[in-house]
């Protein structure tokens, strides 16, 4: 009896193991089911792979989210949340990360733990700096930080040698620092607006 308990322990935890790290590849992700309606996607969290909120008013980061263990896509878009908790780090497989027009204006302070992060977009938003830990964001391929008003960008980003391409247009940023950015980031597309004659 000792030994089947054993068995079924690690078959169990095989099987936990399996499901928190089993993400998506970029196709099979676009193409899955996608929740739009919160209710819903609470009657079966744990199958909760893709949720888009949109423009569905909240004034909060909504905590009915920690529900869904497997998210690995999240819109919340087009809402009045100026800030993303640091709790946001639970979600482990998260793969894409869309919170525009929100009001943003910061992001979490521990964001670089989101190990699985390839792709975020923050634009038009109110966002003045990227937190040190942003440069952990290892996986990250394209960053969309399009309209900020950003005057921090860490020196941490030297670490994120997957980023495709980053946009910052639309941000006032002086020549200096523009090439200081590029250089952190030698092999990423950096879209800029023309420098400002501004200082930081």
């Amino acid at each position: 009896m000792k030994y089947i308990n054993i068995l079924i322990f690690v078959i169990g935890l095989q099987s936990f193991l399996y499901s928190q790290t089993q993400l998506l590849d970029s196709l099979t992700l676009a193409s899955t089911k996608e929740y739009n309606d919160l209710d819903l996607a609470l009657k079966n969290p744990d199958s909760v792979i893709k949720l888009s909120l949109r423009k569905k008013k909240y004034k909060s980061f909504p905590s009915q989210l920690y529900a869904f263990k497997n998210l690995q896509y999240l819109d919340i878009s087009k809402n009045s949340i100026d800030e993303l908790p640091d709790s946001m780090i639970v979600f482990t497989n998260l793969q894409v990360l869309i919170c525009n027009k929100s009001g943003l204006k910061k992001l979490p302070d521990q964001i670089g733990r989101l190990k699985n992060l390839k792709y975020i977009n923050v634009n038009q938003n109110d966002i003045e700096r990227l937190p040190y830990s942003f440069g952990a964001l290892e996986n990250l391929e394209f960053a969309d930080l399009w309209s900020n008003n950003l005057e921090y960008f860490p020196e941490s980003m030297k670490q994120m040698t997957k980023l495709k391409w980053m946009d910052l247009r639309n941000i006032l940023i002086p020549q200096n620092h523009q090439d200081n950015i590029q250089n952190m980031l030698p092999n990423t597309k950096i879209y800029f607006s023309p420098p400002c004659k501004c200082s930081w």
